[in-house]
């Protein structure tokens, strides 16, 4: 099967790669993937001009944000029960689900609970992000940041979740140094029910986020972020680091207090980062997982028995596409995402809340889809390339 590309005509469908779900979880590491949404068909708006979003820059958030009727929820849990059927946990309202960029508070909250109730239905592992969203651009105090977490963190909680402390952009903006950050997070870890997750999520994903932890020097900002761990360390299950700098991470895990877990968010260095060494490995919460769900669980569980080559073999194609997915603006990766669970038919459209599908241009979508099918991906190659050829017609470069 064939199919004629802008710049790559006559490009030859591969084979699809086609994994067996496993019996449940990898047992040699906790693995999340970070889910994206569905958009209800119709439900766009906002993003115009072919590739900006309004706001982004300055943390703020996309245009045309509606509430809980614009997303497709039986779509949205079915690719979550997608994601439990290979073993994978649920990492929901993460910034793959388009927190801050299009999903609003309200429909965060219906989100949760909904995913929150079909987890206790599945048995299947879920982290929740908890953020302060709810409140309005701008500046806040402490301790109206602080009040917001609490009231997200009670949404997290009451389904039995297990709570991932997001990174805030209020806080970023709020904050005169370490001891603000010490304050707040300490306030909140002080009346959790169980372990939480913290999240550093570097600037690459969010510029409104750049200083995080008190300074713009990451020695300094991991210093103080290990100073808060130690002294909750019963409180933190474990932290999320997305920074895109394997060394920096793994000198990160060293020194962090035992049985706390480091969660890679790194979508460019995982397999070695998961692999690990002598000295530890990483968990994982990341979102190339949503994309490469069936992959990245079978990668595991030869992990799991100890065969290393195969662990290599299966994680070696998604690489290249996840340096692709998430190249620079790294904040967009989520239009292709979304793209790629259109393609290989998890869902009927590519419309996406605030209308991020106009984020990518054509070159950067071209080169995703030849990658996924590199990688073996589309479980229906026919049904990809129909797609595709139906997507270049409307973009106007078939």
């Amino acid at each position: 099967m064939k199919i004629d590309l802008p710049g790559a005509p006559g490009h030859a469908m591969g084979e699809p790669r086609t994994y067996k779900p496993p019996a449940g979880p990898a047992a040699s590491r906790v693995a999340y993937a970070a889910a994206h949404v569905v958009a209800r068909s119709g439900t766009m708006g906002g993003v115009a001009g072919g590739g900006t979003t309004g706001g982004v820059a300055g943390g703020g958030t996309t245009g045309g944000v509606a509430g809980g009727e614009s997303l497709d929820w039986d779509t949205t849990l079915a690719f979550r029960r997608h994601l439990w059927s290979h073993g994978l946990g649920v990492a929901e309202a993460m910034d793959t689900a388009q927190r801050g960029m299009g999903l609003d508070w309200t429909t965060t909250r219906e989100l949760i609970v909904r995913s929150g109730e079909e987890a206790l239905s599945a048995g299947g592992r879920i982290v929740c992000g908890a953020g302060t969203d709810q409140l309005p651009p701008g500046p806040a105090s402490l301790e109206e940041i602080t009040a917001a977490y609490e009231e997200q963190l009670a949404v997290i909680e009451s389904v039995g979740a297990v709570p991932v402390l997001m990174a805030s952009r209020h806080l970023a903006a709020a904050a005169s140094g370490p001891e603000d950050y010490a304050s707040v997070y300490g306030r909140l870890l002080a009346q959790v029910r169980r372990p939480v997750v913290l999240h550093w999520l570097g600037p690459m994903f969010d510029p409104a986020l750049e200083g995080y932890w008190g300074s713009a020097d990451l020695d300094v900002a991991a210093g103080a972020l290990l100073a808060l761990i130690g002294e909750h360390a019963s409180r933190v299950d474990g932290v999320k680091i997305s920074l895109l700098d394997a060394g920096r991470e793994i000198d990160l895990r060293r020194r962090l207090p035992s049985g706390v877990r480091l969660y890679t968010g790194d979508d460019f260095n995982y397999p070695e980062l998961i692999r690990g060494d002598s000295e530890g490995h990483s968990d994982a919460l990341l979102g190339i997982f949503d994309p490469i769900a069936p992959a990245a669980a079978a990668a595991l569980h030869a992990l799991d028995d100890g065969d290393t080559t195969s662990y290599e073999e299966i994680f070696a194609p998604t690489v290249p596409l996840a340096r692709h997915l998430f190249e620079t603006p790294t904040y967009y990766y989520k239009t292709g995402v979304v793209f790629l669970a259109w393609l290989t038919g998890h869902q009927r459209h590519f419309r996406m809340v605030g209308g991020l599908e106009t984020a990518r241009s054509v070159p950067h979508m071209v080169r995703l889809f030849q990658l996924a099918d590199a990688a073996g991906l589309f479980p229906d190659p026919g049904l990809a390339a129909h797609r595709m050829r139906a997507w270049l017609t409307v973009q106007g470069a078939a």
